[in-house]
């Protein structure tokens, strides 16, 4: 389909220049993501020292842990929420963080131009990073202040003067910091126009689009509505999500952007959620009976920290750098390959790495597998959904996409939970069946890295094409096409 038959005020986005508003809105978008980020991911942060609290058994040679059951439903709890609002906002109004997923990336897709679309969703998603980040320097500066203030002594020392009854605040604060930043944007989401697109293809409102957008772009837009009411009320663009019509042109990209994510989601958020529990295996955090309950914490967002700074946060923006030259394909799957080999790389050679003279070289790798997520699949799980689809059904397909992620990642976070554990009974955690152990999980996790990158080939490429290009909304009638006229204001 010729791009010329393309509605007049999104054309004008589409060509627009790289504005200010583009990056407020890259910031007010990502926040939901800076948030996302930062509650998910501090839970792994203070996990261990719930379980050191509330789980204390006298006696014991290792400090309480969290049962398997309350483990799983404190990492699983936010993930179950997340993938509900993810699921349903295309429907309904969406629950929490979860509806923030279509949202924002819809937000950012339909209002970027289509030279540099994929940067600025990418640079949405990115603030992830900043908020994996945050969560551990808020960890590692409160962990620090309470471990001066309230000095206890290591585990083996005195097992129950070794929590502190003040650690029981530690945690909550950390936990209740994340409310902030979505507090701080709100007014700013609220004051947001809704999208030309969104106004102009499904609320059938050309001139309120032409309007808003000449509000955003500090440009003129006026559109001949007769013409355009022809384009949007074609009956051959109206079919809905179960359809025969989307599933010829919409099935197998919707197959492809669902389970890439899905498959992604295992790996990603097992890495994530439960890398304290690696690194513990291999000895670069020290033996939870050599610290006291709040050093701990310290130690494991320490490990956070540097991972996120040197390895998360790099890869997110390499992405965003290189999407819309590269293009998403290229990138997803140079992530998924170099995951799997990285993957693989740490786990036939297991043995090798747990000893102590290893152990940074097996940082560097598994800090790799990190880069390779999210200058790979990461990003362009999220971007993809954002673009194929046709605009009164894009918030859904994407929610539906992401829903499938996040039942990844519960499969993720519940399943490598039990499945590291040691295949030796008596080396398990307390309350856990023997497992697979850690070296069979990565095997594991590799194999589901190689399989995401063969779903990749049903994502198709979407750089540097129009949304109606791709989503098929370019009708056919070469004399409906609209007579916008642009001009910028003096």
């Amino acid at each position: 389909m010729s791009g010329n038959n393309q509605l007049g005020v999104l054309k004008a986005l589409d060509v627009a220049k790289t504005q200010l508003y583009h990056f407020t809105a890259i910031i007010i978008a990502g926040m939901g993501f800076f948030t996302d980020a930062y509650d998910l991911f501090s839970i792994a942060l203070v996990t261990k020292l719930l379980g050191r609290i509330y789980y204390h058994k006298a006696g014991a040679e290792k400090p309480g842990t969290l049962p398997p059951e309350v483990a799983a439903a404190v990492n699983g709890v936010a993930l179950c929420g997340t993938l509900m609002g993810q699921l349903f906002f295309g429907f309904w109004l969406g629950v929490g963080i979860g509806g923030d997923y279509p949202l924002s990336a819809t937000i950012m897709s339909e209002y970027a131009n289509k030279k540099t679309r994929g940067g600025f969703i990418a640079a949405v998603f990115a603030m992830q990073g900043f908020g994996i980040l945050a969560g551990g320097i808020v960890a590692l500066v409160l962990s620090s202040i309470f471990d001066y203030q309230f000095p206890s002594p290591i585990y083996s020392v005195d097992p129950y003067a070794s929590t502190v009854p003040q650690a029981d605040y530690l945690w909550r604060i950390i936990l209740m910091i994340g409310a902030l930043p979505a507090a701080m944007t709100y007014y700013w989401r609220m004051k947001m126009p809704e999208t030309a697109r969104y106004t102009a293809l499904v609320s059938r409102n050309i001139k309120l689009a032409a309007q808003d957008m000449s509000k955003v772009l500090q440009v003129d837009l006026k559109a001949d509505e007769e013409i355009a009411e022809n384009k949007v009320t074609d009956p051959k663009l109206n079919y809905g999500l179960f359809s025969k019509e989307f599933l010829k042109r919409h099935g197998l990209p919707l197959l492809g952007t669902t389970s890439t994510w899905f498959f992604l989601d295992i790996a990603f958020y097992s890495q994530n959620l439960f890398e304290k529990d690696i690194f513990s295996a291999i000895g670069w955090i020290p033996k939870a009976a050599t610290m006291n309950a709040i050093h701990e914490v310290y130690k494991i967002a320490r490990a956070q920290t540097l991972i996120s700074l040197f390895s998360t946060i790099p890869g997110y923006w390499f992405t965003v750098l290189f999407i819309d030259i590269m293009g998403r394909f290229a990138i997803q799957i140079m992530g998924f390959f170099f995951m799997t080999v990285f993957m693989f790389a740490l786990a036939l050679p297991y043995d090798h790495w747990i000893k102590p003279d290893n152990r940074i070289g097996f940082v560097i790798i598994f800090s790799l597998t990190f880069f390779f997520a999210n200058f790979g699949p990461n990003v362009t799980t999220f971007v993809v959904p954002a673009e194929i689809f046709p605009a009164r059904l894009r918030s859904t397909c994407h929610g539906i996409s992401a829903a499938a992620g996040k039942a990844g990642a519960i499969v993720g976070a519940f399943g490598f939970l039990y499945a590291a554990q040691s295949k030796d009974k008596n080396k398990t955690d307390a309350g856990y069946p023997p497992g697979i152990g850690v070296k069979n999980s990565l095997i594991m996790l590799g194999v589901i890295n190689f399989v995401g990158m063969l779903m990749t080939f049903l994502v198709p490429e979407s750089k540097g094409k129009s949304l109606e290009e791709l989503s098929g909304e370019n009708v056919n009638d070469e004399t409906a096409s609209s007579k916008a006229s642009l001009s910028r204001r003096n």
